[in-house]
């Protein structure tokens, strides 16, 4: 087996497949009249579109806030950076100064 095969999301992408194909299977083999399954196949359409809207938008929420954080800690550890660097310099010149003194 190769490595792709073996990561989860690729057993969650086919088990969802599989999902969607084998309720598709259920509502074609139903014994529905054309007018009926046509309702149903609007309705159930609907629902999933409604459904992966609210998932969109509570996935691009928690992707905002993951940026938000994440764009807060670069720049903690920007000023962290900078402040270690301003010290380094300082000590650097410090030796240098002692140095050229002697």
């Amino acid at each position: 087996m190769s490595e792709h095969e073996k990561h989860p999301s690729h057993f969650a992408m086919f088990f969802l497949m599989g999902g969607v194909l084998g309720a598709l299977a259920g509502i074609f083999f139903a014994p529905k009249s054309g007018k009926r399954l046509r309702a149903d196949l609007r309705s159930k359409g609907s629902n999933a579109v409604d459904d992966t809207k609210e998932m969109y938008a509570d996935v691009s929420t928690k992707a905002k806030d993951i940026i938000e954080d994440a764009e807060h800690q670069a720049e903690v550890l920007k000023q962290e950076a900078e402040s270690y660097l301003a010290e380094a310099r300082k000590k650097v010149k410090a030796l240098f100064a002692n140095g050229e003194e002697k």
